[in-house]
């Protein structure tokens, strides 16, 4: 061991009473040989550790080193903060003088201004952060002995615009310090050659080593049902809070993921209900103040809490060693997210990872049996990586040019550099560098627009130097939902809401919130006031994307309905479900679109069992209605969630297959985005990234309505006069791909084409119960009664469906 590692690091260990692991030392020796490297290691393997040990040996073997010598990627701001803490520690017990600091958004001006002058040994920031940084003059100064960039948790924005604008400030990074090292680190990547290739050097994969961790014990995974009971109908697991009480007071401490910000509101307060020992319990989520965030994780941190109810704001890395179990309330919609949550449980690599799921109803029964399917047969999600966004581009390009004037051919030959855009064309190239030199067409005449002038041909530079004081204040990726804050009268901040939900408030109504019941008092500006109340509340809704359900576990749950074998792992329940559908109409086979139509309450309904997920069934929905329209049946409406969707109109639907042949995808769908929020939205989203429109301005920021009042304004310019503008196309991809599952709703459709089978039926089907029992309930506020409503109203429609003759 002493021969690979500098004395004052092995005497470390040793004083530890550890060694190091195979895989940390691999990591050093594919450093010493100048190698990049991706590492794929179970939670608790020592990853962080084994990213940055190369770097602590440098400086440990050569501690005159000037400059910044690391720079640490992570995805989330808090991460940085939580790995400064463990990277301190060694570095102080082993006495070496590096110096770490983090850079982010919140980081203080003066402190960045320092950095850049004086740059600490390592530095910690996020994407964001780095762009930023490249886009001064002493950039070049700056990175120009840099040595490795470390990238945590690369899964976690390698495949979105994040990743997209890291991958280009690599390239740039590459370009000022030739001689980088790029590492990755990650806990579940089902790809890792697509990863090597995002990440090495012109995507060539062959430059990029593969280290992979010891294998760490089998997690030790169950589900819980209550009674031996899954419930008909639901989607959250709010039954069963008394029992996860139970578990949080058998265990030293307990994380319980939600998969939504407003369920893990409502989770707080039916935990708290049932909590007869007063235990402490916390709520972590996005919406929630930075200052409470910070003080629940201080005092997870500290053993403070019992448990801790949070979402996806914690499913990477911070790293609490005492929690002794993770919950997942609701089905996991992914193997690998399941399995990042459950990592969170017992870091320690020989010791089991301890994790429950409580599904919501019995489709999330079938869901969570195949997660745990999956995870034992090591299958994790698929990962598809698409080309580079041109609105991420645009602002990469300007950044480099706040930085420096640049040769056209040379740029471009380094952004090629970066995976995402290997294949980027010329002429795309040159109408990027157009629109930010003009606006584009229809906008030239507007002088605001001109960032980019070309001197001589081919040489770019920025127009004034206000150019480069916008973009910094501008710049980022993550565009907020406009937002207004939740306060308490003495100003003090629980959190933000979106304003299209604060829009549905008025003054007297009672409110979930950051674990309180509060009474909105009044609105100021863009404050709600509030005050704590005991009167129950009604459901705090926030925006943000519903997750679906993947692709492998929706065939995983379309094999479990085509094989009676596997019924016998599944509760009474649930297997009475499956024999009583069988019997009454039939269950699909997985290649198969089962339709089944039926007569209710006056109405006639068509259900369609896809599996495709809530974001493809929701823009069916939409299409499929208006198709009804057309076709004079009297649509009324539609629900969906992840397994089915169900249409129901006045008239009766006597063959479906008109109503989803392919050409839906062409006319009604091109016809619904374009007329749709949905568009305008994501136009929204790439004017603000590819800088059309400001956030802010020297003293001042604009309000959420403010910016999105200017980009609707510049939406219809475009729209009428430049239909084919560079962001309009990128507004389009957006749409399309990301908030419609476009790939997803094809496959459907051209599944209705070939394999559907339409099954007549005389009443209620056991399969569509837990969809019928939502129809016309979706806005309901949740609550004592009507929750109760909706078990009295499920158990009703469950008896007739289940009924024998």
């Amino acid at each position: 061991m002493g021969a690979d590692l500098p004395a004052v690091v092995a005497d470390w260990f040793a004083a530890k009473g550890w060694a190091p692991r195979r895989h940390q030392l691999d990591m050093l020796t594919r450093a010493r040989a100048g190698r990049h490297a991706l590492l794929v290691a179970a939670t608790g393997a020592g990853k962080t550790l084994a990213g940055f040990l190369p770097s602590l040996c440098d400086l440990a073997e050569e501690p005159g080193f000037d400059g910044l010598h690391t720079l640490y990627i992570s995805p989330l701001k808090a991460l940085g903060v939580d790995v400064q803490r463990n990277l301190l520690g060694p570095i102080g017990e082993m006495g070496l003088p590096i110096r770490v600091e983090t850079r982010s958004g919140d980081t203080p001006s003066d402190r960045k201004a320092r950095q850049r002058a004086r740059p600490p040994h390592i530095l910690l920031t996020t994407p964001e952060s780095l762009s930023l940084l490249l886009s001064y003059p002493d950039s070049f100064l700056l990175f120009a002995n840099l040595q490795t960039v470390v990238i945590d948790e690369i899964h976690a924005f390698a495949r979105d615009k994040r990743g997209d604008l890291l991958a280009l400030s690599l390239a740039r990074l590459q370009r000022i310090a030739p001689t980088m090292r790029r590492v990755g680190l990650s806990a579940t990547v089902s790809d890792p050659d697509a990863y090597r290739g995002w990440l090495a050097p012109d995507a060539n994969e062959e430059l990029v080593d593969l280290v992979i961790g010891d294998p760490g014990a089998e997690p030790d995974l169950s589900i819980l049902v209550p009674d031996g009971r899954v419930p008909w109908s639901g989607h959250s697991g709010r039954y069963a809070a008394k029992q996860v009480m139970e578990l949080i007071e058998r265990h030293k401490t307990t994380l319980v993921f939600c998969n939504t910000r407003s369920l893990a509101e409502l989770i707080f307060q039916d935990l708290w209900k049932t909590n007869d020992q007063s235990l402490p319990i916390g709520v972590h989520h996005g919406s929630l103040a930075l200052e409470a965030r910070r003080k629940v994780e201080a005092a997870m941190a500290d053993g403070r809490l019992r448990a801790l109810v949070c979402t996806s704001s914690l499913d990477l890395g911070i790293d609490w060693g005492d929690v002794e179990l993770v919950i997942q309330m609701g089905a996991p919609k992914g193997s690998s997210r399941l399995l990042q949550r459950i990592g969170r449980a017992n870091h320690r690599l020989d010791e089991p990872s301890q994790g429950t799921i409580v599904p919501g109803n019995r489709f999330e029964y079938l869901e969570a049996r195949a997660a745990l399917d999956a995870i034992d047969a090591r299958e994790l999600d698929p990962e598809v990586f698409r080309p580079g966004t041109l609105d991420t581009l645009a602002q990469h390009i300007l950044a480099c040019a706040c930085a420096a004037p640049f040769k056209q051919g040379e740029l471009l030959a380094e952004i090629r550099s970066a995976a995402p855009y290997a294949g980027l064309q010329d002429d795309v190239y040159d109408r990027v560098l157009q629109y930010i030199a003009t606006g584009g067409y229809a906008l030239k005449a507007y002088d605001k627009f001109r960032r980019l002038v070309e001197d001589s041909p081919g040489h770019w530079r920025i127009t004034k130097p206000d150019v480069a004081r916008q973009h910094r204040m501008n710049a980022g990726i993550i565009v907020d939902n406009p937002m207004l804050d939740v306060r308490f009268k003495n100003g003090r901040m629980l959190g933000r809401v979106e304003e299209g939900y604060a829009s549905t408030l008025t003054v007297g109504d009672h409110i979930f919130f950051a674990g309180l019941s509060l009474e909105v008092e009044r609105f100021k500006d863009s404050d709600i006031i509030v005050r704590a109340s005991a009167k129950e509340a009604r459901l705090v809704t926030y925006g943000g994307q519903r997750m679906s359900m993947t692709t492998h576990l929706a065939d995983r749950v379309r094999a479990f309905l085509a094989t009676p074998a596997e019924w016998h792992r599944f509760p009474d329940d649930v297997r009475e479900w499956l024999e009583m559908q069988q019997r009454r109409s039939r269950l699909p086979e997985p290649d198969e679109l089962l339709v089944e139509t039926f007569p209710f309450e006056k109405r006639h309904y068509m259900v369609m069992y896809s599996f495709e997920g809530w974001n493809a069934h929701q823009s069916l929905g939409m299409l499929i209605t208006k198709r009804m329209e057309k076709a004079g049946l009297k649509p009324l409406g539609f629900v969906a969630n992840d397994y089915a969707i169900a249409v129901y109109g006045l008239e009766p639907i006597d063959d479906p297959a008109p109503l989803l042949s392919p050409d839906i995808l062409e006319g009604e769908f091109v016809e619904w985005v374009e007329q749709s929020m949905l568009l305008k939205r994501a136009f929204r989203e790439v004017a603000v990234i590819g800088g059309l429109v400001d956030r802010q301005h020297p003293g001042q920021r604009k309000t959420g309505k403010q910016v999105s009042f200017s980009t609707d304004l510049i939406y219809d310019v475009l729209r009428k006069y430049e239909p084919d503008h560079l962001l309009m196309k990128a507004a389009w991809e957006d749409a399309r791909a990301r908030m419609t599952e476009l790939g997803r709703l094809a496959r459907l459709v051209e599944r209705a084409a070939g394999e559907m089978v339409h099954v007549p039926a005389t009443r209620v089907t056991p399969m569509a119960v837990p969809l019928m029992v939502i129809v016309g309930r979706e806005a309901l506020p949740a609550g004592g009664e009507a929750d109760e409503a909706l078990l009295i109203e499920a158990e009703a429609l469950a008896a007739e469906a289940m009924r024998e003759d």
